[in-house]
């Protein structure tokens, strides 16, 4: 009977650490507004910019640097890998997305999260992200893409 009290409040704890970090960086809507105008321009100004493993600069981007590095123009010190991302901010509904979240992903049958992307656009039940892909570095897909509907695992505020 203890072991089973035990195995529910372990259990019980483990769902509380799901929801996320507590970095969620609280502004007034309008900081947050122009905070995520700025991100989303830095993200766009590397649109064509090449994949590259590891990447973090103009001369090559992985889908977490290009998120790591867009959110350093706003000191906002993120974890390098989309599965540690995936950690930080606030999980919310795929209704509830906006711009400026970011969205994650399980791709190509990965066990684990490892694929993000910065939302630019939300309309309807299609959300558009910006993201560096192995095939065509960094560029904007599309949640109504077959590839991405079916391996989207969670949406994440950072920006309140």
């Amino acid at each position: 009977m203890n072991k089973l009290l035990v195995l529910i409040l372990f259990a019980s704890m483990l769902s509380f650490c799901k929801s996320g970090s507590a970095l969620v960086k609280n502004e007034s809507t309008r900081e947050s507004k122009n905070t995520v105008k700025h991100l989303i321009d830095v993200a766009t100004s590397n649109l064509g910019v090449r994949y590259k493993a590891g990447g973090t600069t103009k001369s090559g981007f992985d889908c977490s640097g290009l998120v790591f590095t867009t959110f350093q123009t706003e000191n906002i010190t993120m974890p390098r890998s989309s599965y540690e991302q995936a950690k930080i901010g606030k999980i919310i509904q795929f209704d509830d997305a906006k711009k400026g979240d970011l969205i994650f992903f399980k791709t190509n049958k990965s066990k684990q999260i490892n694929h993000v992307g910065l939302i630019t656009e939300k309309t309807g039940n299609e959300i558009k992200f910006i993201h560096s892909s192995t095939s065509k570095g960094v560029i904007i897909s599309s949640t109504k893409e077959p590839y991405y509907q079916n391996s989207i695992v969670q949406i994440n505020r950072i920006i309140e």
